[in-house]
């Protein structure tokens, strides 16, 4: 991994102010967990028989982007982008996938996410996540999709080391 060029998330600052810029520090660790890795390195699996990869998270986060914010906020009959029905764990079978393919995909989802939170007049906008059937806030899928990060990051760390060979070291 290159220098941590990450933006902290604010000691002062509204609950928008910080829940935005704690996502993107979140969003901003999984690709620093990425850099300087090449297709094989990132389809580069824990252990079996588990098909978890750095490329499977990347391409993982996505589905969360578009499934908490498009299919929530925007069109809830968007479909997934790598499983016809609502699979999250289709994403991680990164086999046959590239970094161009996923990043691409992730980036895009995390633009439109991005621009779907910019857009909304408060975090008390509501939309309506399909998969429940109900409304949620957009507070709550701003807090959501954070901790969904959170944990996936946890994930890379150990994946990292793993392609690093750092584990054990």
């Amino acid at each position: 991994m290159t220098s941590d060029s990450r933006v902290g998330p604010p000691l002062f600052g509204s609950e928008r102010e910080t829940l935005r810029a704690f996502l993107d520090y979140h969003r901003a660790t999984l690709a620093m967990k990425c850099e300087g890795l090449g297709d094989e390195e990132l389809r580069q699996r824990s252990m079996p028989p588990s098909t978890l990869s750095l490329l499977g998270l990347v391409r993982h986060m996505a589905e969360v982007e578009r499934a908490w914010f498009r299919r929530v906020f925007q069109d809830n009959d968007a479909p997934m982008v790598w499983s016809d029905t609502v699979d999250f764990q289709a994403a991680y079978d990164a086999d046959a996938s590239t970094r161009r393919e996923a990043f691409t995909a992730w980036e895009a989802e995390v633009e439109n996410s991005r621009r779907i939170e910019r857009e909304a007049p408060s975090l008390d906008q509501a939309g309506h996540q399909p998969r429940w059937g109900e409304d949620v806030s957009l507070r709550m899928v701003m807090l959501h999709v954070l901790l969904e990060y959170a944990r996936h990051n946890g994930h890379a760390d150990f994946l990292r080391e793993g392609v690093d060979g750092t584990v054990g070291a």
